[in-house]
């Protein structure tokens, strides 16, 4: 997620990936991803990262991680499934969450 301006909806889409699981990890996009993938942030990846892992949801942060989500991203991190808002074709899913869709681990 970018995360800035952290929000209710944050919050709510946080609370519901927190539903599919036990642990909740969350990826922060880095400045640069973020501005690329949507617009440049207001907040720092710093200030961002801070405001998710306050979420009471939230048991980990992944600071700077990839926009596009492998195999062995999945891997090393132990995730059994991916979660995004609904602001996300099918074809985007596909494009950034390919991994995770191809192993049906896309909630």
């Amino acid at each position: 997620m970018v995360g800035d301006l952290f929000h209710a909806g944050h919050v709510e889409l946080l609370r519901e990936a927190r539903t599919h699981g036990d642990y909740l990890i969350v990826g922060v996009l880095s400045d640069e991803t973020a501005a690329g993938y949507k617009r440049p942030p207001i907040m720092t990846l710093a200030e961002r990262v801070a405001v998710v892992e306050a979420c009471r949801y939230v048991d980990e942060v992944i600071a700077d991680a990839p926009f596009r989500i492998d195999e062995a991203f999945l891997a090393e991190h132990a995730i059994t499934t991916v979660v995004h808002g609904d602001d996300l074709s099918p074809e985007g899913a596909e494009a950034v969450y390919g991994a995770a869709v191809a192993a049906g681990k896309l909630a």
